[in-house]
């Protein structure tokens, strides 16, 4: 939910809110940045570089300066591996891929390009770095994914992926960040090219078969064949994303009952409907932006979507309707290890700080330990590498899980593999997801949960994600004794970039977002929806106080 639900919340796309591609793409090739301006310099969130070419934060000298600093940080550490490289269908991924190329082909990176330019889900260039690296500890490889994950039309995105598979941590992205804001200082003097088709033409560049090699695999993580006898009616909607042509790949191959209700893409998504804040956003865990799916709801037993680059996943059900993230995070932690037997009996729980304390619940039950982090799948990538995590998630709808086996499928989140994992737990259990989420629900004590987003300059995120506990000066929360008040996750000590303020009966966090000009309120109760509306004023207080001053 929104504290600002724009009108057209919902509604299909108008002609006014679609993207002008040429003005876009010709503000890519011929705006230069100003690394002056703190907004047109190069930094690295939650998930890589984001911005728009419109507002000079995502032009072409971005993305030369940043596959520069790339390539020398694969020299510093040694790696000499293949370097993967996908794309999403956002309308500026395709130009960053050019300029990506111009650079990795003059520094001699050997690069594996999706085959046929087919677009490349997040997953599909994780698995492929762990399927190569498995058994070597020398010549590792490593990926780029040129997506701008659910954002707008209008935005572009750039990140990097070390040898482990996942995003990198900001050991690496710091190092990153700092060396391309010296190549746009500098002019990008010191940054290597060469044209185009010379880099396309180059014997380090070859091809990949990232669909194929995927989707062959799928087998070894979900229990394919129980799904196809099952006879379960599956819809999905892609969204228009990266994943478009997997999905037919993945039912034809293994026999599934699955019914792909759109191949469209148009790199202006006018097919979506308008998210919360009146713009179009691929996200599947949106009720507003998932509009057209929940109206095919009684179609399918189940149906799922992935946004663009298909990391995120939406869960519908004719019963529930589409499931918010959190309750179906809960549901298949509960699922998985009780249905994984090869599984480490060690291997862990993984969740975000601003999840819902279900899953606090569903793992100690399980007897399963708990690791905690902040906002970030960077967070989950060594533990799922190494099989000390069976199960990663975020309350923004990303998750990854091991293989049946118990070995690593996926260190960056998978869309693909969370959604046919909602035809697996109907096809075994007989009760969809939204139906198991109600009797764990019963079972916790029935918190609820809703997350405000809301505008904010980049002065005002700045300022909330440098909040402290000393600034939380009540000693109660919604007409309870404060029990704890956090800036850093219990899991891995790291920061969370904003605060966290629980009692007994609830709690509510808030950060800024590290993909966009918003801030996140989020917060739960376990004494009603009433209860729930006075820690969100109360929460709105703390956050007004903390930017007034920007």
């Amino acid at each position: 939910m929104s504290a600002h639900l724009h009108p057209l919340a919902g509604k299909p796309a108008p002609a006014d809110a679609l993207i002008d591609l040429a003005a876009l793409r010709a503000a890519y090739a011929d705006d230069k940045p100003d690394p002056g301006v703190p907004a047109q310099r190069v930094a690295f969130g939650t998930s890589g570089h984001r911005g728009s070419s419109l507002d000079r934060s995502f032009n072409d000298w971005h993305v030369l300066a940043i596959t520069q600093a790339i390539c020398d940080q694969r020299k510093a550490q040694g790696i000499t591996g293949p370097l993967f490289l996908g794309a999403d269908t956002h309308a500026l991924s395709e130009p960053a891929v050019a300029s990506a190329m111009q650079v990795l082909a003059a520094n001699g990176v050997p690069v594996l390009l999706s085959a046929g330019d087919e677009p490349t889900p997040t997953p599909a260039v994780s698995h492929a770095i762990l399927v190569y690296n498995r058994g070597r500890t020398q010549g590792l490889a490593d990926g780029i994914l040129v997506t701008p994950s659910h954002n707008p039309p209008r935005d572009g995105g750039f990140k990097y992926n070390p040898p482990n598979g996942g995003p990198a941590g900001g050991e690496i992205t710091g190092p990153i960040e700092a060396a391309a804001n010296k190549y746009l200082e500098a002019g990008l003097a010191g940054v290597r090219t060469m044209p185009l088709r010379a880099a396309l033409d180059a014997s380090t560049t070859q091809r990949h078969d990232f669909l194929n090699t995927y989707v062959a695999d799928l087998g070894s993580v979900l229990d394919l064949e129980l799904i196809r006898g099952s006879g379960l009616r599956l819809g999905v909607d892609p969204l228009g994303g990266a994943g478009v042509h997997y999905w037919r790949a993945i039912a034809e191959r293994y026999g599934l009952p699955l019914t792909v209700v759109s191949e469209t893409v148009d790199p202006r998504f006018a097919f979506m409907t308008l998210d919360w804040d009146g713009q179009i956003r691929m996200d599947p865990s949106s009720p507003h932006a998932m509009q057209s799916l929940l109206a095919m709801k009684d179609r399918f037993d189940v149906a799922f979507a992935c946004d663009t680059d298909h990391d995120r996943h939406g869960i519908v059900t004719p019963g529930t309707g589409l499931l918010p993230p959190n309750h179906y995070l809960a549901v298949c932690i509960d699922y998985l290890f009780r249905h994984r037997p090869q599984w480490n009996a060690q291997a862990a729980v993984g969740k975000t700080i601003v999840s819902t304390s279900v899953i606090d619940g569903v793992a100690a039950r399980l007897g399963r330990r708990l690791h905690e982090v902040p906002v970030g799948f960077k967070w989950f990538a060594d533990g799922l590498f190494d099989g000390s995590l069976g199960f990663g998630g975020e309350e923004s709808a990303g998750a990854s899980f091991l293989r049946r086996d118990g070995t690593v499928w996926s260190t960056d989140k998978d869309g693909i593999t969370a959604a046919l994992l909602a035809a697996e737990i109907t096809a075994r259990t007989g009760r969809d997801p939204g139906q198991l989420y109600a009797a764990l629900a019963a079972d916790f004590g029935n918190p609820v949960f809703s997350r405000k987003d809301a505008p904010a300059t980049p002065a005002q995120k700045k300022l909330l994600g440098k909040l402290t506990p000393a600034q939380i000066t009540s000693s109660e929360l919604a007409g309870e004794p404060i029990t704890a008040v956090q800036s850093h996750a219990p899991g891995n000590g790291a920061a969370i970039g904003g605060i966290k303020v629980s009692t007994e009966g609830g709690w509510f966090a808030a950060r800024p977002s590290g993909t966009e000009n918003v801030y996140k309120i989020y917060a739960e109760s376990r004494r009603g929806e009433a209860h729930l509306q006075r820690i969100f004023a109360e929460a709105q207080a703390v956050v007004d106080g903390a930017i007034a001053d920007a």
